[in-house]
C-alpha cells in the first residue's frame, strides 16, 4: 500500500475549515494510508477505490464523521456504525467529537476503511428500497391524478429523484404544508430536476 497524492481541492477545503480542522487532517491521513485516491465531491473530501466512492469526510455542528457509502454491508465488530436517519439506506457514519477520539480509534478506523474497500471491490450492492415502497402522500397522488404533465414528468425522473420528492412531501405533518411543498416544487419536477438540483 502506498500513500496517494493529496488533492489540491482538499488542501484548500482544510485550510479554510474553521471547525474540525485537526480532526479532518487526521481522517485524511488515515484514508490516504489505506490506498485510496483522494477526490473532492459534494463539497467534501471523498476517497475512492478503482473509481468507486468508498468513504467521505464531513463535518456538522456537533460532530465530524467518516461516511461509508456502503456501510450497510460492512461488518461492525465495534458497534460504531451509525445510520444518519431512518431514510438512509446504504451509508453509515462513524462520528467524532475530538482529535483525541480519532487518535484512540486509529487502528479500528483503518480496519473499517479496509473493510469498506473490500466491500466495494467485492462488487456487492446495497438492496435499495423500491420507489413504490415509499409512502405516496395522498395530496401528491391526487395532484398526479389530475395533472397529466406532472405525472409524466414525475415518472420520467430517476428513482432516486422520485424518492427524494416523496420523502420531502411526506415529511410534512400537515396536509396544508404538503400541498404547499407540492405546489412550490411542481416547476422543478416539470423541468426534470431533482429536489436538490
Amino acid at each position: 500500500m502506498t500513500d496517494h497524492p493529496r488533492n489540491p481541492k482538499v488542501d484548500a477545503y482544510l485550510s479554510q475549515a474553521t471547525q474540525w480542522r485537526e480532526e479532518f487532517g487526521q481522517l485524511r491521513a488515515l484514508a490516504l494510508s489505506c490506498d485510496l485516491v483522494e477526490d473532492f465531491k459534494w463539497g467534501n473530501p471523498c476517497y475512492t477505490a478503482e473509481g468507486a466512492n468508498v468513504v467521505l469526510i464531513h463535518g456538522f455542528k456537533d460532530y465530524c464523521a467518516l461516511l461509508f457509502f456502503k456501510g450497510a454491508l460492512m461488518p461492525d465488530p465495534r458497534g460504531i456504525l451509525i445510520r444518519q436517519t431512518e431514510n438512509v439506506q446504504a451509508s453509515r457514519q462513524i462520528r467524532f467529537t475530538s482529535a483525541q477520539q480519532i487518535a484512540g480509534m486509529a487502528a479500528d478506523l483503518k480496519a473499517y476503511i479496509d473493510a469498506a474497500i473490500a466491500v466495494e471491490k467485492s462488487g456487492q450492492k446495497v438492496e435499495m428500497k423500491k420507489t413504490a415502497e415509499f409512502t405516496m402522500p395522498a395530496e401528491f397522488q391526487a395532484r398526479l391524478d389530475g395533472d397529466a404533465a406532472l405525472k409524466a414528468a414525475f415518472e420520467a425522473l430517476t428513482p432516486g429523484r422520485q424518492r427524494a420528492y416523496l420523502l420531502h412531501f411526506s415529511s410534512a405533518k400537515q396536509a396544508k404544508t404538503r400541498e404547499a411543498r407540492i405546489e412550490k416544487l411542481r416547476p422543478k419536477i416539470l423541468e426534470g430536476k431533482g429536489l436538490d438540483d
